[in-house]
């Protein structure tokens, strides 16, 4: 499954040579061009990253930022404006941003920091993290193997696994499960989550998930 990354830039062309270039890097980049579109598609679908611009009609990126923040959503986030004066560079942080980048800018200085930022949601500084002795994700790809072939998975359990990663050792609800991993038209169930659970199992180890009767599950991770 590739990194999904929402674009919020007014500027047509700009938008779409940073559209074009990182889906040919292997990203899922879905563009709007203004707040409230921003907003809208960030409720009704999960992202790995939101890359905004401040200047936007309708809702500026802060204001986008702030109700993402305070809704509970930590995506990850980047600003990207024409501001260059230090009272907007500590709006954007007070917002809950990760980073900042003012135009003009490199493009490929911007990948780096988006690489930089998605790694670092999986609390590991490694692009490879280690599940088991013989098991790896790798956090750029997304490419699950063990003993160094590949696993295929269906994309639910992808999400699922990306999920469990970035919240190891934690006790996640099913609601909080469902949330991430089934889009918001999407009807979810029990059945579905158990059987994807019991599939990573397999791969993983029975003991890397744990359930909790009504509850929810845990990923453990050392």
């Amino acid at each position: 499954m590739k990194s999904k990354i929402l674009l919020l830039e007014d500027d047509y062309n700009l938008s779409e040579t940073v559209c074009e270039y990182f889906e040919e890097e292997g990203f899922d980049v879905v563009c709007v061009h203004d707040g409230d579109d921003a907003l809208s598609k960030i409720y009704e679908q999960n992202f790995d990253l939101l890359l905004l611009d401040v200047n936007v009609p309708k809702k500026s990126g802060f204001e986008v930022l702030k109700e993402v923040r305070a809704s509970g959503k930590t995506t990850p986030a980047i600003f990207i404006t024409s501001l260059n004066s230090m009272s907007s560079l500590e709006e954007g942080f007070l917002s809950g941003c990760d980073d900042y980048i003012r135009k003009p800018f490199e493009i490929k200085e911007l990948l780096l920091r988006v690489q930089t930022l998605i790694k670092k949601e999986f609390s590991n500084k490694n692009e490879v993290v280690e599940i088991s002795p013989n098991v790896t994700f790798n956090t750029i790809s997304n490419e699950l193997k063990s003993s160094n072939e590949e696993i295929k998975l269906n994309l639910k359990e992808l999400k699922l696994l990306k999920f469990f990663l970035q919240n190891p050792n934690e006790l996640l609800s099913h609601e909080r499960i469902y949330d991430f991993v089934w889009d918001y038209d999407e009807e979810y169930s029990d059945n579905s989550l158990r059987t994807y659970i019991k599939n990573l199992r397999k791969i993983l180890g029975k003991d890397k998930i744990v359930s909790f009767k009504k509850l929810g599950y845990r990923f453990i991770q050392e």
